[in-house]
């Protein structure tokens, strides 16, 4: 066997090891890791608006733009899954430990919650810290004017919408995640990251940490770079409809995408079967 890739089997027993090891970190733990692996996030998000703004303002050029930022933006899973940080999406699939008792579904939601608000702390901190270098100006103002506009959609989509986008994203977040665990070297954990995210990103899903940065950025920038938006606009971009508008319904469908769509199928069809 070529040792430089796991067996779909032995993906699932690599999973339950995160897992079980996940549950067992402390508290302080938890929050270092997951306010880095919030920042890593952010920072993959504003780059990839950076790379893209020019693009992303013109129907012309919009998918363009989506596939150049998604090919930016796996960097900040790259970051996360070789750094050891905690990232919410992808410790979803801690609920296969969970499944084979290795875990306790009270030690599951305690990494949830505790690397969810982290992971939040870490995101709006690299909002925040872009709102202060002035980088928003670029291009004339179009990067500002279009990290308003991407909060701006993000916050009025309709609660199904946001709901099945989140499903979709975490569902791709969450294999590129089990395919790292499946590759053994750093070079092979990078490759096979880059293009599940690329996908995700390309394809306009919804990540709840990811949006972590968004939304506030076009809070914090839209007292500036606001004007190409209606007065209804604006007024509909605040920290309220993030939560309800989008993160809310984000969070359950990137909950389902994980649970559901990798860590149960996975489970269930490659490890729980043979393990009886």
């Amino acid at each position: 066997m070529d040792k430089n890739f796991l067996a779909p089997g032995e993906i699932v027993q690599a999973a339950i090891d995160a897992g079980k090891a996940k549950t067992e970190k402390s508290v302080s733990q938890l929050v270092i890791l997951g306010i880095l692996a919030g920042a890593f996030i952010a920072l993959a998000a504003q780059g990839s608006n950076m790379a893209a703004f020019n693009l992303l303002g013109s129907p012309e050029t919009f998918g363009l733009g989506r596939m150049i930022a998604g090919a930016v933006f796996a960097i900040g899973l790259m970051l996360v899954v070789t750094t050891g940080t905690e990232l919410f999406t992808g410790n979803t699939l801690i609920c296969i430990a969970v499944y084979e008792k290795k875990a306790t579904f009270a030690g599951m939601l305690r990494n949830w919650i505790i690397v969810y608000l982290s992971n939040f702390v870490g995101a709006v901190m690299i909002a925040w810290m872009m709102s202060v270098t002035g980088l928003w100006n670029s291009g004339g103002g179009a990067l500002g004017a279009v990290t308003v506009n991407i909060a701006v959609n993000k916050v009025n989509m309709a609660f199904a919408a946001a709901f099945a986008a989140g499903i979709l994203c975490n569902w791709l977040v969450c294999l590129a995640v089990w395919i790292a665990w499946g590759a053994n070297t750093m070079a092979g954990k990078m490759f096979v990251i880059f293009f599940p995210i690329f996908l995700f990103v390309t394809s306009g899903f919804e990540h709840s940490i990811a949006n972590m940065y968004y939304i506030p950025a076009g809070i914090f920038a839209k007292g500036a770079f606001g004007a190409h938006q209606t007065a209804e606009a604006l007024a509909s971009l605040n920290w309220g409809s993030f939560i309800t508008g989008n993160l809310i319904p984000v969070t359950l469908g990137n909950i389902v995408g994980g649970v559901v769509f990798v860590g149960t199928a996975y489970w269930f069809t490659q490890y729980r079967k043979s393990s009886k």
